[in-house]
Parts: structure tokens; C-alpha cells; sequence
């Protein structure tokens, strides 16, 4: 490590921990990551790939609160609890919907397009021109609506109010992008402005190699406790292997933040959104754009590897083994809204998705802990917020002008 430079030890080997990194080892720290898993071992691996950049939806809608319990008598509904985990995540839950009121939900939107627009930009500042165009494709999103429902109101208001570009498309216009489609979808909308990665694993992989060729380290432990020194002496990272100083800590891991964060008396309402993908290979149809399927909550992504359908919410915390059932639920979604779809033998996946009740992240320093900054919560938003929110994270810490306001995400909220 360079003694000459800050020190900064960035928790977490994420998206946003890694973007975090490589933006503060850019601009003249001495940066070093932990994580007891390799670069785009945890939820950053599993997502959809999705990088939406003129999308300033939030989760929680208007109406929410009388579907929910339709969704969760439903096994095939994009919500389901765990009845053992329920009185746990009641008070999460309850704050969800209290972020539903139509008030609220534009204020979130403001500051989920504040965070978002300039993700692609982003992007090319962390990838030079030719990785950004080996693992980035900007052809823009689709999301459909199967049935009556005002969902798909709510995101044209809300893209009027910012003005985002997007397009309303009918039953044939759906089938000129998607000529396989199910006859009876006839409604859908197109976000242009959107992209999307051809391999998640593959980019924040990408992210890890360019943080240690700019001088950076990664290194394979489990963080255990922060310990504040004081002052000048920042902290001490006790792991599973070792105890490490920094002058600053930048604690980036994503679900399981308030592992770390209890102990100092941190208290932030995180939950996992527990989410499946099924990556089915060699399909037999081609998604020119990838498309997200609102009234069943996942998404269909062409990626490098075959299909990916990937998304619903469980709602089951950290340590429940994985429900299989719902990630082969997700091919036969694929299958109804593309009926003449077969691929070869799927592969299931379950990641946490690290959620606050407003699916705004956490950004900027710790109350009351100066050098302490948290940089997570980015639930379905990851890889669209998570080079932005690490480009502000670096600039606080660096001292310069945020570019946007800050105070939206702060801790301090809740």
C-alpha cells in the first residue's frame, strides 16, 4: 500500500463497492477491497443486467396495498413472505407501503432521476470505449402489462414529469420487436434511453481488473467488525484472517450491512428482497431489446450466456435456504409470454437484494462516525445506480461538489 495517499478500504466487491473503488484509486487514494467473495460473487453475478438510466420508477406504487394480499395467496405472484420471517419484516413492509402514496412516490422519483440519468455516463468513465461497447448495449427497454391496470399510467406521468422519452406500444407494435410474442399482450412501453450488460459477471469482473491495474487490491476475507480509533487513526477492520487500518471505510455490502453497522449504532431499515433468475441456454428466439414484464415482476435480458428471466421478491431473510420453485416459476413466465420459447437445460439462481423501504440507496457519511461512509441499498436498482452513487460517494469524499443533492439518500431520512 502507498503510505504516500489516503487509505481507504472499501467493503464489499459489488458493483458499487468496486465502482467506489476504482473512482477513489483514480482520483489519488490508496484503495483496498474486502470481500470473502470474488468480484461479482453475490447479487451483482445474478441480477438482470439492466441498466436503466431513464427509469425513476420506484417499487412501491399507488394501489400496492390492496393487491399484496392477492399476491401472497398467489404462489405464482411476484411477492411472497415467509410466514416464519413475516413478524420480522412487518415493520420493513409497512414502511414500504407508506412509500406508496402518490406524493411520496414523486418525490422518490425525483431523486431516483437525479441518481440515475447519468449512469451510462457513468459507465464510460469506468470502461474505456472498447469494453464499454464489448459489454454495454444502449437499445433502450420494453416493459409490458398483461391485463387492465394503471401502473402503466403511473410511469408515463412520471416519465413526463422528467422528461424522459417514452414510447406507448400497441399489440403490433409489440410484434414488429417481438414477432414470437403472445397474441394477447397488447400493451407495452418503450424506454430507448435504457440499456442493458450482456454479462453482469463479466462487467463488474471487468471493474476488479481495472481497480488492481490502477494500483488497487482486492482481497478475499470476511469483515467482521468496524472499530473506530478516532481522529486521525480512522478505523480498524477486524476479518475472518487479519486486522487492517484505513483512515476511511467504505462499507458497500449490500445486504448484509447491518451486520456491520448494528455495532456502532447504525440503525437503517435494510431488507433482503431475496430474488431468483433462471439463465436458460441456446433459446430459440432472439430479444433484440430486453423487456421487463411489470404485472409478474421479472424480466427477460439476452445475454451472452443464453436467456435470463430474473426477478419476483421473497421476502425470507438471510439465512432461508433457497426456494427453487420460484426461479422455475420464472420459466414458465418466459414460456407464457413467449409460448413457442424452448431453450436447453435451465440454471437457478437466488441473490439478496439489499432494499430500503423507498428504493432509494444509503449514501454519504455515517452519522456521528466522520470517515465512515455506506454506499448500498440499491435493491432492484444496482447496476443502473451503482457507478453514479460511487461517483458521488467519491466526490463527498474527496471534498468536491456532489453534482446532485445528497441529502435524499442520507441515512438520516429514516
Amino acid at each position: 500500500m502507498d503510505t504516500s495517499k489516503p487509505t481507504t478500504i472499501v467493503l464489499g466487491a459489488g458493483v458499487v463497492g468496486l465502482s467506489t473503488a476504482l473512482y477513489l484509486q483514480r482520483s489519488g487514494h490508496s484503495v483496498t477491497v474486502i470481500d470473502p467473495l470474488p468480484p461479482a460473487g453475490g447479487a451483482s453475478y445474478g441480477n438482470g443486467g439492466l441498466i436503466s438510466s431513464d427509469t425513476a420508477v420506484p417499487i412501491a406504487l399507488p394501489g400496492m396495498l390492496r393487491k399484496v394480499p392477492g399476491w401472497l395467496a398467489d404462489s405464482e405472484g411476484p411477492l411472497t413472505v415467509r410466514p416464519s420471517y413475516f413478524p420480522r419484516a412487518l415493520p420493513w413492509l409497512l414502511r414500504w407501503l407508506e412509500a406508496s402514496r402518490m406524493s411520496r412516490v414523486l418525490q422518490i422519483s425525483d431523486a431516483l432521476r437525479a441518481l440515475h440519468r447519468d449512469s451510462l455516463t457513468c459507465w464510460r468513465e469506468l470502461l474505456d470505449t472498447d469494453l464499454y461497447a464489448d459489454l454495454i448495449r444502449p437499445v433502450g427497454q420494453v416493459r409490458i402489462w398483461e391485463g387492465a391496470g394503471a401502473e402503466s399510467a403511473i410511469e408515463m406521468a412520471i416519465a413526463e414529469r422528467h422528461g424522459i422519452r417514452a414510447e406507448p406500444l400497441n399489440g403490433d407494435a409489440l410484434r414488429q420487436i417481438y414477432p414470437e410474442i403472445a397474441p394477447d399482450i397488447t400493451r407495452g412501453l418503450l424506454i430507448p434511453g435504457n440499456a442493458f450488460t450482456v454479462s453482469p459477471q463479466r462487467l463488474v469482473q471487468t471493474l476488479g481488473k481495472l481497480l488492481v491495474a490502477a494500483g488497487g487490491e482486492i482481497i478475499a476475507e470476511r469483515a467482521m467488525k468496524i472499530i473506530p480509533r478516532g481522529g486521525a487513526a480512522g478505523f480498524m477492520i477486524m476479518t475472518n484472517l487479519a486486522n487492517r487500518t484505513a483512515q476511511r471505510i467504505v462499507v458497500a455490502t449490500g445486504a448484509w450491512t447491518c451486520e456491520l453497522l448494528d455495532p456502532l449504532g447504525i440503525k437503517v431499515p435494510l431488507e433482503t428482497e431475496r430474488g431468483y433468475h433462471a439463465m436458460m441456454p441456446s433459446p430459440n428466439i432472439t430479444l433484440r431489446i430486453p423487456m421487463s414484464i411489470k404485472n409478474r415482476g421479472f424480466g427477460l435480458t439476452p445475454m451472452e450466456d443464453g436467456l435470463r428471466a430474473g426477478g419476483t421478491v421473497e421476502i425470507g431473510g438471510l439465512c432461508a435456504a433457497p426456494d427453487e420453485r420460484r426461479a422455475m416459476l420464472l420459466v414458465r413466465h418466459a414460456k407464457r409470454i413467449f409460448p413457442t420459447l424452448q431453450t436447453g437445460e435451465p440454471r437457478y439462481w437466488m441473490g439478496h437484494r439489499p432494499s430500503t423501504p423507498d428504493s432509494l440507496p444509503i449514501l454519504g457519511e455515517a452519522p456521528g462516525q466522520p470517515g465512515l461512509f455506506l454506499a448500498f441499498g440499491h435493491g432492484h436498482f444496482g447496476m443502473t445506480g451503482g457507478p453514479p452513487s460511487a461517483r458521488l460517494v467519491s466526490r463527498l469524499i474527496n471534498g468536491e461538489p456532489p453534482g446532485i443533492d445528497a441529502a435524499p439518500y442520507s441515512s438520516s431520512r429514516f
